[in-house]
């Protein structure tokens, strides 16, 4: 039995560079669904808010001492 379609030497570089673009795309993929599965989005609820967590609080009115 011959596993031609195997032998390493028989990949050219239009296809490492196809299996390479696949990958690229399934990661892509993976990424994107697990971005926007809803498992997440409490956690992200609370990410979108860090930007406004260092921001100092409203002073308290001054008195008007002389």
């Amino acid at each position: 039995m011959s596993f031609d379609f195997f032998d390493i030497g028989a990949l050219d570089i239009g296809t490492v560079r196809g299996i390479g673009t696949a990958l690229v795309l399934l990661s892509f993929v993976c990424v994107t669904l697990w971005a926007y599965s809803g498992k997440r989005r409490t956690a992200f609820d609370e990410a979108a808010l860090l930007p406004f967590a260092d921001e100092p609080k409203l002073a308290a009115p001054r008195s008007k001492t002389p």
